[in-house]
């Protein structure tokens, strides 16, 4: 019966692969936004968690969906705002989904451009909020944690002892409010872009600055159960906040 099931699964891995490499869509962006950074830093994340692989166009090029002055505004800076055409295409419309929930919000507010005002979501009673789930296998998360990021990073007290002293804990990085922004775009918060790869997500390693410590290599699913491992774990009690007086 095992012998049936892994012949079964090996028989059907070609489609699922095929299937995820489907996702794909052009979105056409003003120059706005792509010459402030503002694409560079939130289409890769957007990447990261689905697979999906958007081709980015000039503002005035034939997309697939385009931002834009046209519907609801999904992007603001200041006086300026920029809503989204899908023209139905459906994996467009899952980036518009993404785009309007809550961790597609915070990662507007997170990005800061090198110049000028932020940018920032609409307020959010003009935006449904999306209950944030984690498909991965959180057991299979732990053992990842462990191969990939434990060297660095204590993943429970047991570990203090084992870890980098100013490098924080997983039930510290647990503790804030966008614990799972950061963990789905870690490898592009320093030191990560240095010696951390991501298959068909990050470009590779520039010849002439090879990475300082053994590469940390990762998949898009080991991503999902390391987010899954983290959702379930305890998180640390960083105390009140501090306030200024």
């Amino acid at each position: 019966m095992r012998l049936m099931s892994l012949c079964l699964a090996l028989a059907l891995w070609p489609i699922a692969g095929l299937a995820e490499a489907d996702r794909a869509f052009s979105l056409a962006i003003p120059e706005a936004l792509e010459d402030s950074g503002f694409a560079a830093y939130v289409l890769p994340r957007y990447a990261l968690k689905t697979g999906t692989r958007i081709t980015r166009l000039p503002g005035d090029a034939e997309a697939d969906a385009v931002l834009g002055p046209s519907g609801p505004p999904v992007i603001l800076r200041g006086d300026a705002s920029w809503g989204f055409d899908s023209n139905g295409d459906p994996d467009a419309e899952a980036f518009h989904d993404w785009l309007t929930s809550e961790i597609g919000r915070e990662t507007i507010a997170a990005f800061v451009p090198a110049e000028g005002a932020g940018f920032t979501p609409p307020d959010r009673d003009v935006v449904t909020d999306e209950v944030i789930t984690f498909t991965g296998d959180a057991a299979l998360g732990a053992k990842v944690s462990e191969r990939a990021c434990g060297r660095c990073h204590a993943l429970s007290a047991a570990d203090r002892m084992r870890s980098i002293g100013s490098t924080p804990s997983f039930p510290a990085l647990r503790a804030l409010p966008n614990w799972s922004e950061r963990f789905e775009g870690f490898f592009a918060l320093n030191p990560h872009p240095s010696f951390t790869q991501v298959e068909d997500v990050t470009a590779p390693f520039d010849p002439m600055r090879p990475p300082p410590i053994v590469p940390v290599r990762l998949t898009l699913d080991e991503i999902d159960h390391i987010l899954a491992y983290v959702a379930e774990m305890s998180a640390a009690d960083l105390g009140a906040p501090v306030e200024a007086r």
